[in-house]
């Protein structure tokens, strides 16, 4: 059974692929943008549909981000349930409109103004949430610190996070390697033993798996130290391509949704829609 990379890049054929790293940047930036500042059902709707045709153009597909996707999920009804116990009838005020429809206990009233209001913050993690995810698993970490530094991010920091996201896969696959050595030695980490058996035994993959990357951090220190990293201010990058028409209509297309957002957001002077007045 094939092993779930996580937040690692997926080569594949397709129209996203072909984008340029700075397109897929500027892309997520105003899509987060105009997602984040919306609390237009209308609008959030518009933007889920977009990035679900955005999803399957990718050629992406879900088992490939599962993991993560789960994860959101999870910090996602998190969210809910604290902002539900926090403020209960947060909703209420802001829709300015009261319709119960039943108690739980105390203060505590399943209303649906408050149900719509977590309905909209929902919407809103769910249109960001399959782009950013495409944007990381449709370029390449060379491409992605070149698109950072096109955009006038210094190239360390850009090169940082380009080794972070090459690290993650070698991390999963030096852990599974290990699990699997381990596993070969007959010390259980399968889910039939107890908790804190688990535990325990999850030391011995741990303490080698740190070592390792220890080891890895300083191979890749030397190598960049002995190659004059960060000697000049800037720097050239062979993965850097140039735009193209595509790159062209993907940025104009973010950018007239943008637009739209703000202006169907703000046309009334509130950020809320509002089917209760």
């Amino acid at each position: 059974m094939a092993k779930v990379a996580i937040l690692s890049y997926i080569k594949r054929k397709s129209p996203v692929h072909e984008l340029t790293g700075t397109t897929k940047l500027i892309f997520f930036i105003a899509w987060s943008v105009a997602a984040m500042v919306t609390y237009d059902t209308r609008v959030l709707l518009c933007m889920l549909v977009i990035s679900a045709v955005v999803f399957k153009i990718s050629a992406v597909r879900i088992r490939d981000i599962s993991v993560v996707l789960g994860l959101a999920a999870v910090f996602l009804l998190l969210n809910n349930l604290f902002v539900y116990l926090f403020a209960p009838e947060y909703g209420v005020g802001l829709y300015e409109s009261r319709t119960v429809l039943f108690t739980i206990a105390g203060p505590y009233t399943v209303t649906l103004q408050q149900l719509f209001y977590h309905f909209n913050m929902t919407m809103k993690v769910v249109c960001v949430v399959p782009v950013a995810l495409l944007f990381i698993a449709c370029t390449d970490p060379s491409e992605f610190a070149a698109s950072l530094a096109s955009i006038g991010v210094s190239y360390r920091i850009g090169y940082s996070v380009s080794l972070a996201l090459r690290y993650i896969p070698d991390v999963q696959r030096e852990y599974h390697n290990i699990s699997q050595a381990q596993q070969a030695r007959g010390i259980d980490l399968s889910g039939k033993d107890k908790l804190y058996t688990r535990l325990k035994n999850s030391v011995a993959i741990l303490l080698p798996l740190i070592l390792s990357s220890l080891s890895r951090i300083e191979t890749v220190s030397n190598a960049m130290e002995l190659r004059g990293f960060g000697k000049n201010k800037k720097r050239t990058w062979y993965a850097r391509r140039k735009m193209r028409r595509n790159d062209w209509l993907a940025i104009g297309f973010v950018a007239a949704v943008l637009v739209i957002d703000l202006v169907v957001t703000f046309w009334d002077g509130s950020r809320y829609f509002n089917p209760f007045v």
